[in-house]
């Protein structure tokens, strides 16, 4: 394989799994296709690999208004009018108003960059449609300028989704695809570690049993997520919580439920 081989790096713990999709599909040069619920690593997996490969990393964060075009490229003919209305030199030289998106800064760099697709569900379900084309040729043609964009270096993409909606068939087609299960309480202990070095044992061990017997809850809502997990043991940290209050009284439970509904499930329980 080549020297764009992903590892994994200090700040993120990856399975041998996902190491395997994120280097075949560099090596099939097709986009990685993450899906796993929020919080399990989706998007930090882009600034993994990218620095872990020593390349920069670009990220098209997708909202629900967004369109396939806003990656490619806006042409501003607003102010285009403006500066002719008001003599302004320039106003000829169509490419002024012509400002490249996410995906067009990814096809014009002149190193292989990290292109973080994220959240691409939120968008409407012709989003990934609309962008086949450019993803599968790495081109787009930009019509007031009568310009191709070509990618110069092919970047490395990564697209992420919370799976709250599925996704286009022919889209799929063209993805490696790979889903991140949430941690067992193993995988969880090594990604806590990462963060914090020097852990009490007793308070860790009361932690995680105190978060995976939350998350196994069958009433609770919006489980909590390896993020909240991670802000617990802080604000436990911070507020000098001893570790043996920790499983009997869920202290700063706000922290990990988000929900007025969880919290009291959680404190039914808890009786």
């Amino acid at each position: 394989m080549s020297t764009n081989t992903f590892s994994g790096s200090n700040d993120y713990v990856v399975s041998e799994e996902l190491m395997g999709a994120v280097n075949i599909s560099i090596a099939l040069q097709k986009p990685l296709l993450i899906k796993g619920e929020p919080g399990t690593g989706k998007t930090m997996l882009a600034q993994a690999i990218a620095t872990s490969l020593n390349k920069k990393l670009i990220i098209w964060n997708v909202k629900s208004t967004t369109k396939a075009q806003d990656g490619l490229y806006v042409y501003d003919v607003v102010q285009r009018l403006y500066d002719s209305q008001f003599g302004n030199e320039g106003v000829d030289d169509i490419k002024k108003y012509v400002k490249l998106g996410k995906l067009g800064d990814a096809f014009q760099s002149d190193e292989q960059v990290i292109l973080l697709i994220d959240e691409i569900d939120k968008a409407d379900l012709e989003f990934p449609n609309d962008l086949l084309w450019e993803l599968d040729k790495m081109e787009f043609y930009i019509p007031e300028t009568q310009e191709t964009i070509s990618a110069k270096k092919r970047p490395i993409v990564i697209i992420t989704s919370n799976a709250e909606k599925e996704l286009p068939d022919a889209f799929l087609r063209r993805c490696i695809f790979h889903y991140i299960e949430f941690p067992n309480q193993e995988l969880m202990e090594q990604i806590v570690k990462v963060h914090f070095n020097n852990l009490e044992d007793t308070l860790l061990k009361q932690v995680m049993e105190a978060f995976y017997w939350i998350r196994n809850l069958s009433q609770i809502q919006k489980k909590p997520s390896t993020s909240e997990v991670i802000d617990w043991i802080q604000a436990l940290i911070i507020g000098g919580i001893s570790p043996e209050k920790i499983k009997a009284e869920i202290p700063f439970a706000g922290v990990l439920l988000k929900k007025n509904e969880d919290i009291d499930t959680m404190r039914r329980y808890l009786r």
